[in-house]
């Protein structure tokens, strides 16, 4: 099944075969775009998720002219 060429390590009966270059660098590519994101979201949702602070505080002052007026 599958055929018998490109490298591949055998181990007590299961064959596993070595990826291609391409999914390697692919992969570790994947890795790090998700890490970035992931730091990224932690950076600017982090202290909302960790209940350090609620989602509508922090907006500093967005009033756009409405005065007192609410």
């Amino acid at each position: 099944m599958g055929g018998g060429h490109g490298g591949s390590t055998t181990y007590k009966g299961v064959t596993l075969h070595h990826p291609k270059r391409w999914h390697v660098v692919t992969g570790k590519g994947l890795c790090a775009v998700m890490w970035f994101w992931v730091l990224y979201r932690a950076k600017q949702d982090g202290p909302v998720v960790l209940g350090w602070r609620h989602p509508w505080e922090g907006h500093d002052d967005h009033s756009h002219g409405h005065g007192d007026k609410h």
